[in-house]
């Protein structure tokens, strides 16, 4: 059964079709310590690993789930089939790291410009 209780039988689904972390879990739990979980037993022969809760998100029912919220206020539904576990899907997502710019290329850019506007001064009350 899906509640048991005050608890609920999860399952997580992650981005290979593999389940992992199938436990009854407490409904008063967060959303954020759920994901520490699951961090914490990630198996570590997958390609993409999670290094923190920040990189998961939990999908339940179309929704991602807040951080700071339980699973009662998520709002989880229990016991859609009787004797049934609740799957939620995983979302990995690495930060974006940002490139460092290149300032050979913002240099010739404004280099350029320069030369275009010093070249055609009738230019300069078009783009200054």
């Amino acid at each position: 059964m899906a509640e048991k209780e005050g608890g609920v039988e999860l399952k997580f689904r992650i981005y290979d079709g593999t389940d992992i972390g199938h436990k009854t879990y407490a409904s008063s739990m967060t959303v954020s310590t759920l994901k520490q979980k699951l961090v914490a037993e990630w198996p570590q022969d997958k390609s993409v690993i999670p290094k923190s809760v920040n990189e998961l998100k939990l999908i339940h029912a179309g929704k991602i789930l807040e951080n700071n919220k339980t699973l009662a206020d998520s709002k989880v539904t229990f016991g859609d089939l009787p004797g049934g576990v609740i799957t939620m899907h995983v979302l990995v997502q690495p930060p974006i790291t940002k490139k460092k710019t290149d300032r050979s290329v913002i240099s010739l850019t404004a280099s350029i410009s320069y030369w275009v506007l010093e070249s055609h001064p009738h230019l300069i009350g078009k783009f200054c």
